[in-house]
């Protein structure tokens, strides 16, 4: 367990990150919905939904050897189900990621975890007043599983509701939250450590060239639980605008994984990643 001051520090140095990302107001010209419209159907039906990416690194909240550093890595994607506006004009798609702790520095290379998140969702993108882009919608269904069994198994099921938009110039926000159910059998005490929902920032220091990210999520207790992922994308590439980019990561708090998800981390990784533009449109017109 994190001592007081330690997770007073990492509090102080969020709402700091906080400060900087909002104070501004966004200027940046948002998409019309005609434009949307336009643009959303030349999109294909099958993307990529989060990032791809393969990073390796070493904890610093214990021993660094070959047992304790590793690799993670992720595949993401998206199928649009229906281009056809389906009532209250949203549309209905399918999502699979599938996240991976590999042991790469052991002996026969064991994977230590693998989570399989496959969903449904539907989606509604909302205009203000001038019909522009206002944010995103989306209700979805979940299923989390480590494809285990006995005592080693884990598995939750969650209905969740999505709310992304654009909070200033450079800084998109998610707020994401669910009910859970059928989770009790394998990890009874789960939302002691991922809690009711999540809140996600985005913030573009330099369009294609640099990006940070970051994730809180706090358990439902009086302990400090939770966690705390923050990611840097950096394109090293002269003129090269494309999504891939070299990933700096550092986690910390608990379920990172399904598996110990009531073991405390703390993990620096870095590594290549094919980052998602699920939300460019967020970025308006002057940034594409």
């Amino acid at each position: 367990m994190y001592s007081k001051k330690y997770l007073k520090s990492n509090s102080t140095v969020i709402f700091l990150l906080f400060l900087i990302f909002f104070i501004n107001e966004a200027h940046t010209q948002a998409y019309t919905k005609k434009e949307l419209q336009d643009s959303l159907a030349k999109t294909p039906y099958f993307s990529i939904h989060k990032d791809n990416y393969f990073i390796t690194g070493v904890p610093i909240n214990k021993e660094i050897n070959s047992a304790t550093a590793d690799a993670k890595y992720q595949i993401s994607f998206k199928q649009i189900l229906t281009r056809s506006r389906l009532p209250w004009d949203t549309y209905l798609y399918l999502t699979y990621t599938q996240k991976s702790f590999w042991n790469i520095y052991e002996e026969s290379f064991p994977f230590k975890d693998i989570n399989f998140n496959p969903s449904i969702a539907l989606g509604k993108i909302l205009y203000d007043k001038e019909e522009r882009l206002k944010g995103l919608a989306t209700l979805s269904f979940e299923h989390e599983s480590n494809g285990r069994d006995s005592i080693s198994s884990r598995s939750w099921n969650r209905l969740s509701l999505e709310y992304t938009t654009k909070i200033s110039t450079n800084t998109i926000a998610s707020f994401k939250a669910w009910v859970p159910f059928a989770y009790r059998e394998g990890n009874p005490n789960l939302l002691e450590y991922v809690g009711l929902g999540e809140v996600n920032a985005s913030h573009t220091f330099k369009p294609d060239k640099l990006i940070f990210d970051i994730r809180l999520r706090k358990g439902l207790n009086l302990h400090g639980k939770g966690s705390v992922r923050s990611r840097i994308y950096f394109n090293p590439f002269k003129n090269n605008i494309s999504n891939q980019y070299l990933m700096l990561e550092w986690f910390v708090g608990q379920a990172e994984g399904l598996l110990n998800y009531e073991q405390s981390q703390s993990a620096i990784r870095i590594g290549y990643v094919i980052r998602t533009n699920e939300f460019k449109w967020f970025n308006g017109k002057n940034n594409n």
